[in-house]
C-alpha cells in the first residue's frame, strides 16, 4: 500500500511490506529518472524474509512538492494507457502507482530549489528512516541510488548495517565523457513534453524504445510504459539538479573517499553488459573499501545483464542479496 510522508518539505511516497521475523529492513533506492516501481520483482522475492521499504526520491515518481496540483501525473498515466491498451491490459504488467501530488511545470519553476547532491538525498533517506522508526537497515541502491546509499551509510553508521550497490560505481572523472553525458541528460529532461504520450504512433515507439534502452534483452512493453511515465513526470529541477550535482569533478572524486571511510560492509553487483556503468567502474569504486582485498571479493558480476539488473535478472539479484545478508547474518 502506498503511503506518503513529508520529509524536508516534500511529500515522499513509499511502500513498506509487512514485518517478518528479521529485525533488519531492506531499503531500496532507485536511480535517475526512475522510481520505486522497478524494485518490485526483487522485493517480491525478498519480502517473505525481510521487511522491505521502497520510496521515490524527492522530485521523482510520486515524491513531488506538496504545493503541486494532483491531476498531472494521473493525466499523463491515463494518456499513456489510452494510447497503449495492449500494454495496459497485459497480464504481467507491473502496477503503475497512482499519484497523490502530480506535476505542473509552471508551479514547479516557482518552488525554491533545495540541494540535489547524493549527500542531500542521503539526508532525505536518513530522515525517512528516522520518521518510520527504522533502526536496522541494509540499503540497496541502483545507479545514482547506489551513491545515495553510500552517502547515507556514511551519515548514519549506527542505523545502516551495510550497502549493496547495483549497476553503480565511479570515482573516475573523464571530463569529455561527463560533459557529453550532462548535455544529453539535460536535453532529455528539457524536451519531454507530456503531449508525447498523446500521439499514438510516437507513444508506441517511445514505449518500445524505452523497453530496449540500456538492457541486454528487451524488457516487456509494460516496463517501457513505466519508464515513459517516470520520464515524463520527473520534476525538472530535481532531474537536472541530480544530474548536474552528482557528476561534477569534485563530487565524482568524493565518492571513493566515502567508500574508504565506511565502517559497514559495502558490496557491488555489476551487469557484465552494462554500457552505462561498466563493471570496471564498479570494481574501481569497490576497491576503496577494505573488503575488496586483492581479488575484489565485494564485487559480483551478473551475466547477460545490462544497466537494469533488478528487471533483467531479478532472481540473480535477489539471490546475491540473500547471500550477502546471510554472510552477515542480517
Amino acid at each position: 500500500m502506498v503511503e506518503t510522508i513529508c520529509i524536508h518539505g516534500f511529500s515522499h511516497a513509499y511502500e513498506l511490506s509487512e514485518p517478518t521475523d528479521s529485525p533488519t529492513v531492506l531499503v531500496f533506492v532507485h536511480g535517475w529518472l526512475l522510481s520505486r516501481a522497478y524494485w518490485l520483482p526483487v522485493i517480491e522475492r525478498l519480502s517473505p524474509r525481510f521487511q522491505c521499504l521502497s520510496y521515490d526520491l524527492r522530485g521523482f515518481g510520486e515524491s513531488q512538492p506538496r504545493s503541486v496540483a494532483a491531476q498531472s501525473v494521473v493525466a499523463t498515466e491515463r494518456a499513456i494507457a489510452a494510447r497503449s491498451p495492449q500494454v495496459a491490459t497485459a497480464p504481467q504488467s507491473p502496477p503503475l502507482f497512482r499519484s497523490h501530488v502530480g506535476m505542473d511545470i509552471t508551479a514547479l519553476l516557482t518552488v525554491e530549489s533545495p540541494a540535489y547532491s547524493p549527500a542531500a538525498y542521503a539526508q532525505d533517506l536518513n530522515a525517512l528512516l528516522h520518521s518510520l522508526n527504522i533502526t536496522r537497515a541494509w540499503l540497496i541502491g541502483h545507479s545514482l541510488g547506489g551513491a545515495i546509499a553510500l552517502w547515507a551509510a556514511d551519515q548514519a553508521p549506527k542505523t545502516i548495517l551495510g550497502v549493496i550497490c547495483i549497476n553503480a560505481g565511479g570515482g573516475i572523472y573523464i571530463k569529455k565523457e561527463f560533459e557529453k553525458f550532462r548535455v544529453a541528460g539535460q536535453q532529455i529532461v528539457r524536451f519531454r513534453p507530456r503531449w508525447l504520450a498523446s500521439i499514438p504512433l510516437l507513444n508506441s515507439l517511445l514505449i518500445g524504445a524505452l523497453a530496449q534502452m540500456s538492457v541486454t534483452q528487451p524488457l516487456t512493453r509494460s516496463w517501457g510504459r513505466q519508464r515513459l511515465l517516470d520520464l515524463l513526470t520527473a520534476q525538472p529541477e530535481a532531474a537536472i539538479g541530480a544530474l548536474l550535482e552528482s557528476t561534477t569533478e569534485a563530487e565524482v572524486h568524493l565518492l571513493p573517499q566515502v567508500v574508504a571511510r565506511l565502517q559497514q560492509p559495502a558490496y557491488f553487483i555489476a551487469g557484465m553488459n552494462d554500457t552505462i556503468m561498466e563493471p570496471k567502474y564498479a570494481r574501481h569504486l569497490a576497491s576503496f573499501h577494505p573488503s575488496f582485498e586483492c581479488c575484489g571479493s565485494n564485487v559480483t558480476q551478473i551475466a547477460d545483464c545490462g544497466h537494469l539488473a533488478m528487471l533483467e535478472q531479478p532472481e540473480s539479484v535477489a539471490d546475491e542479496i540473500l547471500r550477502i545478508l546471510t554472510r552477515h547474518q542480517a
